[in-house]
Parts: C-alpha cells; structure tokens; sequence
C-alpha cells in the first residue's frame, strides 16, 4: 500500500513539476512523420503496464497527417493466437509543434503528446502524459522505422524515461514480434 501511494505521488509531482517541462523537439516536421514506424520501446509506471509487460511485444504504427495538421494514428500488434488487436486515435494539433491531444475511447482518458526526439528516417521518442479521472501517467514510447534499434539508442531512451519520472525496470525494448496482415 505505502509503495503504490509513492509511486502514485512520484508521478503527481513528475506532472506537476518536470514532465509538464517536456517540450516537443525542434524545428518539428509533420510532414516527415508519415509513415510506419516499429513500436521498439515502451515505458510507464502504471500499474497496468508493470502487470503486463513480460507479456507484451512489439508492434506497428501508422502516422498519417492530415489536411489540417492533426495526425492519424494506427496501432496493431499481433496477438499470440494471430489475431490482431488494432487502435486508432486522431490527435490533434496544438499551438506548439510536435505537440498533440486526443482522447482515447478506448481507455477513455485524455492524452497529451509531444515528439520529443526525431529522426524522421531513423527513430523517434513520443512522450505522452495520460489523464483519467484526475490522475496522470507518463507512458514514453520509441519509435523506429526498423524492428531493431542500437544499443545507444535504446539507453538513451532509458534515460530519458528515467528523466521523465520512470523506473527504470519499467522502461523496456519489447521483443520482435511478426506483424499483423494490412486491412
């Protein structure tokens, strides 16, 4: 019980304080973002995620801009008996490049996403501060636009989640994974 109630007021104050501090990269190209890109990385501290990470592996994402600058995107993973689990969001834009909101039906909370870091043709690290009922989360993601990304890369992708309020142990590069058929 003490530990959840620590973790739970280490993400307050991450939201409150320095996540909230996390600004989207530079000279952001929307544009460039297009395309599919390899769900190599996955950090959080929600309960959920630490509940079921051994479990998870890698998926795709699709990001497709819109005329008005918004972003379409397309989740799939395959599941272990071949189905597939698919999401989609629109995130729309802000007045700050790079950075996005939607809200999700599926989990029904309310996201706010910044492209921290990009590569267009190689990689690229999404932080999103997720809130449901008055609670946040922060949930990182690495993107690449192969199914591997370098060592280097992948710590630093560790420590940036760490930066953002993350355990380490919780800051993961999920295992390859074959890819759901297109629709």
């Amino acid at each position: 019980m003490r530990s959840t109630l620590l973790k739970m007021l280490a993400a307050l104050m991450c939201t409150l304080a320095s996540c909230t501090d996390v600004m989207p990269v530079k000279d952001f190209d929307l544009q460039r973002m297009a395309g599919k890109w390899y769900l190599v990385g996955f950090a959080t501290n929600a309960q959920w995620f630490v509940n079921h990470k051994a479990g998870m592996k890698m998926g795709t994402a699709m990001l497709a801009p819109t005329a008005g600058e918004d972003l379409d995107i397309s989740y799939a993973n395959l599941n272990a008996d071949g189905t597939c689990w698919r999401m989609t969001h629109l995130a729309r834009k802000t007045d700050t490049p790079g950075r996005f909101t939607f809200h999700s039906q599926v989990w029904n909370n309310d996201n706010d996403m910044r492209i921290v870091d990009v590569v267009y043709d190689d990689y690229a690290v999404v932080h999103t501060i997720k809130t449901k009922e008055g609670v946040s989360e922060v949930l990182n993601k690495l993107y690449s636009r192969t199914p591997q990304a370098s060592a280097t890369l992948q710590e630093k992708f560790t420590q940036f989640s760490i930066q953002t309020g993350i355990d380490a142990e919780n800051a993961v590069i999920l295992p390859k994974n074959a890819e759901c058929p297109e629709n």
